[in-house]
């Protein structure tokens, strides 16, 4: 019988050591973060719990959006009357009924020339949304500050079905005789669509041309750069932050191309454009002469597809409204400058012509210029007004899909108007150095408005750090001129400058 093993209580001493070890390294601390989560020297807490999503740590922490909203700045000053309305209540209700009328005829009449696949006529309510936002118009902007109607109107058209699809009027106008020599305006790889909603409002479709990743190439001129659909979300949540108010109500969407478009439109070049890819996904694209190839087309996935839905402004019959040329347009040919591009005095020659001479008409382009530049937008030709609001009403902030395309390059001749005439609103200058506080951030606010969107993100990181960064240039831009000319006359005192208290001011220089 042999005798007892000599490794044996080697073996045993081995086997507690390991033991040890493993109660020391692993077992002990997990204990300890489970009984004292929030230990301020634990920097990995709670490692193996997913981390929540995007929207809930913005929804948990701090909004910085609603902190923005409620400055002084932002609250609306009391006014001693109303701001003047665009449109009469009464009158547009009775329009658009006749509009309405007139729409629901037609569909008892003709379904088979309509064909319509649509379970219901449009109806149209005194209460929907797009309805409150044109008698919301005032001159102070396209909505009030604090506008439930908007918030409604981005909810209806995200959900809202469509009754009819068709092109819009610029396409209409080029329909057959695009010239490749106006190189302008729209072309095939600009399509857009005029869908209207079964509460009997429009919007205007902008699909998905270009992934958020993807920049513009650098080779590209301006005028034939994709448009946008996320451009168009995103410039309308910096307008309504810049308190501008300009640019239409804007969401995005996901599309069945087949039910929302192919199946409701009536238009029958519309219908003879869509085709089955070799993906086997339904696609569409513009009718053009030069255009009519299958590789400018957008396509669902199978049926889905991503766009802008931008609400439609009131009927031109309602409220008739200007397009003018913009005094800093882009020479739009592949050769040669505008003046503007060659003489740094060219504001001198702008002042003298009216109504550029006197009243906010040259503040207003500033703040356009000031947008434009922020978004990267050098497309900006023309500029529309409501005629009812005179020379010195708000400019119009429309078609913005070239922006945020490339946030590697800021474009500083967008800038032309503010660096060559050193002039700006106070409210205005007031707000950018807000956006530029770290408790205000830009990039910070504009994140968590974004994240209301249904497609979020919209916007790629980059781009939103690229706005803090254009906005430390613009800011720059006032000191230089400030520095150069004094501060009353390069800071205008515009008329609707709210009362800000001390302790919420932000010094012009600083």
């Amino acid at each position: 019988m042999p005798g007892p093993r000599r490794d044996r209580p080697a073996l045993l001493l081995l086997l507690g050591a390991l033991l040890a070890a493993d109660l020391y390294f692993h077992l002990w601390p997990r204990a300890r973060r489970e009984l004292a989560p929030g230990a301020p020297g634990c920097p990995c807490r709670r490692r193996s719990a997913p981390a929540p999503p995007l929207r809930a740590r913005a929804a948990a922490s701090a909004s910085a959006l609603r902190r923005l909203f409620a400055h002084p700045l932002y609250r609306a000053a009391a006014a001693p009357a109303p701001a003047e309305p665009l449109l009469g209540a009464r009158e547009a209700r009775r329009y658009y009924r006749r509009k309405a009328a007139r729409w629901s005829r037609r569909h008892r009449l003709h379904p088979e020339r309509l064909n319509l696949t649509s379970p219901a006529v449009p109806q149209l309510r005194p209460d929907a949304s797009w309805l409150q936002f044109h008698l919301g118009i005032s001159r102070d902007g396209l909505y009030p500050r604090a506008s439930p109607a908007v918030n409604q109107l981005l909810r209806d058209m995200q959900a809202l079905s469509t009754v009819s699809a068709d092109y819009s009027q610029d396409e209409k106008a080029l329909l057959g005789a695009c010239d490749c020599a106006q190189i302008v305006k729209p072309s095939g790889v600009h399509l857009k669509l005029v869908l209207r909603l079964q509460d009997f409002g429009k919007a205007m479709f902008k699909p998905m041309r270009q992934k958020r990743e993807e920049e513009t190439p650098e080779d590209f001129f301006y005028f034939v750069d994709f448009q946008r659909h996320n451009a168009e979300i995103a410039a309308f949540h910096l307008d309504r932050i810049l308190d501008f108010r300009r640019v239409p109500p804007t969401v995005g969407r996901l599309i069945n191309v087949t039910k929302e478009i192919l199946e409701v439109t009536k238009n029958e070049i519309l219908q003879s454009v869509f085709f089955v890819s070799p993906a086997s996904n339904v696609c569409f694209f513009a009718k053009c002469p030069y255009m009519c190839k299958t590789e400018y087309a957008v396509c669902g996935n199978p049926h889905l597809l991503e766009g802008s839905l931008s609400a439609f402004l009131p009927s031109l019959n309602l409220a008739p409204r200007l397009s003018i040329p913009n005094p800093w347009i882009r020479s739009y040919s592949f050769d040669g400058k505008e003046e503007w591009e060659v003489n740094p005095l060219y504001c001198n020659t702008v002042r003298e012509i009216y109504p550029y001479s006197n009243g906010n008409r040259l503040l207003n382009i500033v703040d356009m210029a000031i947008f434009d530049f922020l978004i990267g937008n050098m497309d900006r030709h023309h500029y529309e007004m409501f005629t009812k609001f005179g020379d010195d009403g708000f400019l119009l902030h429309l078609d913005n899909a070239r922006g945020f395309g490339r946030h590697s390059h800021d474009e500083t001749s967008i800038l032309a108007p503010l660096s060559q005439c050193c002039i700006i609103k106070r409210t205005t200058l007031l707000r950018l150095q807000l956006l530029a506080q770290p408790e205000y951030r830009l990039s910070d606010v504009m994140r968590e408005s974004l994240l209301q969107d249904r497609l979020a993100p919209i916007l790629t990181e980059p781009h939103l750090l690229a706005l803090d960064r254009r906005l430390q240039l613009i800011l720059k831009a006032v000191r230089k001129c400030i520095d150069t000319y004094g501060e009353g006359k390069v800071v205008a005192n515009d008329t609707t400058q709210p009362e800000v208290p001390a302790s919420d001011r932000v010094k012009l220089t600083s």
